[in-house]
């Protein structure tokens, strides 16, 4: 291991979340062990992949669009999408061993089968997708990082949008709900830094959903503490 990185080979890359909370119900435990491995994108972690070798999403999905949500909680967005939107596939990553426990009994709930689900940090997917391949990705009520020193561990910063960007497609929408103020001010500064216009010409185009939005255990949250969700939609240039 040297300085910067990781035994397997990883650059070292902080990460600040959790991995786990409290104990998995026998059922979640169930879904883990006998789903998890079925709905892998492929070879993503370093310790699986160290040259990093790109993912077939061809072998995946066909030839469907991709899209892609970054950290998806508990999954009931991206389920809700997956099941109205049966012509695409989408992949999503999620660190927190429970939301991803949460997830995959969604999917059996719902049937879907065009879901491919990575258990860690979407910066290690960033490295195996193939550039140009993302149609939509999804940020949805990210850990807000309220102090103001811990703000460079948000996402809308250039170690996450930077590769972001190279993975979507030329005219691909990026959509990010959040209900702290200090949150929209980094990201409006931010995404369009690196490669993308925010979609909006009136005030109702981020204070109103999006049409088949899907709402979060997250967002419920917000809206019970009194905290204004902004549903800010960016497109690559």
């Amino acid at each position: 291991m040297t300085r910067d990185r990781h035994p397997s080979g990883a650059p070292w890359r902080n990460f600040y979340g959790r991995f786990k909370g409290k104990t998995l119900r026998p059922s979640q435990e169930a879904y883990l062990d006998e789903d998890l491995a079925k709905l892998s994108p492929g070879a993503v972690g370093w310790d699986e992949n160290p040259d990093r070798n790109l993912i077939d999403l061809k072998s995946l999905f066909g030839d469907r669009d991709v899209w892609l949500e970054i950290g998806f909680g508990g999954g009931e967005h991206m389920v809700h999408q997956a099941v109205q939107n049966p012509d695409v596939g989408i992949i999503g990553c999620e660190p927190f061993i429970n939301g991803v426990a949460m997830l995959l009994g969604k999917i059996r709930e719902a049937g879907a089968e065009n879901i491919a689900v990575y258990p860690g940090d979407v910066r290690h997917m960033f490295d195996v997708l193939p550039e140009n391949s993302i149609s939509r990705a999804f940020l949805l009520y990210p850990d807000p990082w309220p102090k103001k020193r811990h703000h460079r561990r948000r996402f809308v910063t250039e170690e996450h949008l930077t590769p972001l960007c190279k993975v979507m497609k030329k005219g691909a929408i990026f959509r990010v709900a959040t209900d702290i103020p200090d949150y929209v001010r980094q990201t409006l500064e931010e995404v369009p830094r690196h490669g993308f216009e925010w979609l909006a010409e009136r005030p109702a185009d981020w204070r109103d959903p999006w049409d088949d939005w899907m709402s979060t255990r997250y967002e419920q949250k917000a809206l019970r503490e009194g905290r204004v969700p902004h549903y800010l939609t960016f497109r690559k240039r």
